[in-house]
């Protein structure tokens, strides 16, 4: 069983930049791709990046290719999400998911999920 909190969401202008973090519980944490995914009302979570059990392996949308750095620290059970150049359609909740055998970038897959942090962007 894994346990995902994530916090650094907030409000930023455009062009500005955040940082995720996702703190997880269970030794199992190193075993798992990890992803960030997003969510606005009304629409369907939305694939933002994975990285793979060794961080070896990095996946991003489009969306995010060039802005946003997925990484993870196994010793300390941790993945972060750093954003660049933020703009308002970037305005989501961002979740943490874990708990997939390999990466992907459909949601079903991943078992573990966190309550999001919000990140709005003011144009």
């Amino acid at each position: 069983q894994v346990q995902v909190v994530e916090s650094g969401g907030g409000l930023v202008e455009a062009g500005g930049s955040l940082r995720l973090s996702c703190a997880a519980s269970g030794r199992s944490f190193s075993s798992y791709c990890v992803a960030w995914f997003r969510q606005v009302p009304g629409s369907e979570r939305e694939f933002v990046a994975a990285i793979s059990r060794s961080g070896g392996s990095k996946n991003y949308a489009d969306s995010a290719k060039g802005r946003f750095t997925i990484s993870r620290d196994n010793g300390k059970n941790t993945l972060s999400l750093q954003m660049n150049r933020l703009a308002p359609e970037d305005t989501a909740v961002y979740y943490c998911a874990a708990g997939a055998a390999y990466c992907s970038t459909g949601p079903g897959i991943y078992s573990y999920w966190g309550q999001g942090t919000q990140v709005t962007v003011s144009s």
